[in-house]
């Protein structure tokens, strides 16, 4: 359907519904120059987009306790954004566009990258062993695809290196079907103090907890994978993963207020809340990254689209091997690819997306690539709404989004 089509509907609704005076903190921001590269919007467009995401942030997220911001894009040009909350409780600083804060599990988009650059530049093969790379890694038939893809039959790291450990065993179900299923057992604590991902490769080295399934078998979500695929970054570039980041992600892209956090960094940490803003204090496995760790803005998030979408990073190629679902036990329309997720529903487009959840930091990254349309949502304060409010990209669909993307899809 047509933008001026559509409009004289819209203005009608928002009339009969916009008797409610906006937020004084609500900004509806639109850029004033074009994108080299997209299409550029027409003012009617802007104003469209603009007013029809207003009511929808007002009466939704914008209700609730959201710490954060949030910004939609349609051909690379902000139409939609708004900051709210507190970035440092102790010093009562705002949030504004240029505050970075913990994108958890968005991180691994990334991640991701960075190995499909290196492949790119032909300094490795996804289907390479890990071994290959990190020689101390003790099994044998790991690949880097099995670890983008999380097809790796590993332990999360953040069960074993807190003194548990996953172990399966058999049962059977309703149907009297013998099935697997997992149960967590306590275990002595081998690792004290801050740990970084180098201790998550020695702790798998010398104590190689038994996978959970054979590699390439199944689907299995887990942070050890992205935590191993950052030291590979790091063997293979000869920086560490953070300065690798900077020097060929961030700078490049003019990406001011991104950076990934690490121990070096552990002096400067300010927490993330809970829902009633009561703040985490920095725990072990807070250092480790790849998987999670990258700090960043709504905006710069922005740029990291603008690239993805441009190819200036990585190729289009690429990208097409990282949004290809590779996960097909479960019947569903959900998947996952190389570093995201992926909605899978035809005969509309593949929506590529991911969620992000570490301690109070909450967030949400949704790529509508047909429609060159992004909705970035990031929050300091534990918020299950910023999950759910990604359905405001039915403004650029025309389609009602009926998907349920939550805790389990960070």
């Amino acid at each position: 359907m047509q933008i001026s089509k559509m409009i004289p509907l819209f203005t009608f609704l928002v009339i009969a519904c916009g008797s409610q005076s906006s937020s004084p903190e609500l900004k509806s921001a639109v850029t004033t120059n074009h994108i080299d590269g997209f299409t550029p919007l027409s003012g009617k467009e802007k104003a469209y987009y603009a007013a029809a995401i207003e009511p929808l942030f007002r009466n939704g997220l914008g209700r609730g306790n959201f710490s954060g911001g949030i910004l939609l894009a349609k051909n690379g040009e902000i139409v939609f954004e708004d900051y709210r909350g507190i970035y440092d409780t102790r010093t009562r600083k705002a949030i504004d566009s240029t505050t970075p804060l913990h994108v958890a599990s968005i991180s691994k988009t990334f991640t991701s990258a960075a190995i499909l650059k290196l492949m790119e530049e032909g300094k490795l093969s996804l289907e390479d062993r890990v071994q290959k790379y990190l020689p101390s890694f003790p099994y044998e038939n790991i690949t880097i695809k099995n670890l983008l893809s999380h097809r790796s039959g590993l332990q999360k790291y953040e069960v074993f290196m807190q003194g548990t450990r996953s172990e399966a065993y058999k049962t059977k179900n309703r149907k009297g079907r013998t099935i697997t299923r997992y149960r967590t057992i306590k275990t002595p604590l081998t690792f004290n103090g801050l740990a970084t991902n180098r201790d998550v490769l020695n702790y798998l080295a010398m104590r190689r907890p038994a996978l959970i399934g054979t590699p390439n078998r199944f689907y299995n979500y887990c942070n050890t994978n992205f935590a191993i695929l950052a030291l590979i970054v790091e063997e293979i570039s000869g920086m560490d993963f953070p300065t690798y980041l900077t020097t060929y992600v961030f700078q490049p892209l003019g990406m001011k207020h991104s950076y990934v956090f690490s121990i070096k960094d552990s002096a400067n940490y300010v927490p993330s809340y809970n829902y009633r803003f009561s703040p985490f204090k920095l725990e072990k496995l807070d250092c480790i990254y790849g998987d999670k760790n990258v700090y960043t803005t709504v905006r710069d998030l922005l740029l990291w689209d603008r690239a993805l979408y441009l190819g200036t990073f990585i190729s289009a190629k690429s990208q097409e091997l990282a949004y290809t679902p590779y996960s097909f036990e479960k019947r569903g329309e959900k998947n996952y690819g190389l570093g995201w997720h992926l909605l899978v529903h035809p005969p509309d487009p593949t929506i590529v997306y991911h969620n992000g959840w570490w301690h109070g930091n909450t967030a949400s990254f949704k790529r509508l690539v047909a429609d060159t349309a992004t909705v970035i949502i990031i929050g300091n304060n534990f918020n299950r709404a910023i999950w759910s409010a990604g359905k405001m990209s039915s403004v650029f669909t025309g389609r009602a989004d009926t998907t349920s993307l939550d805790l389990i899809d960070q």
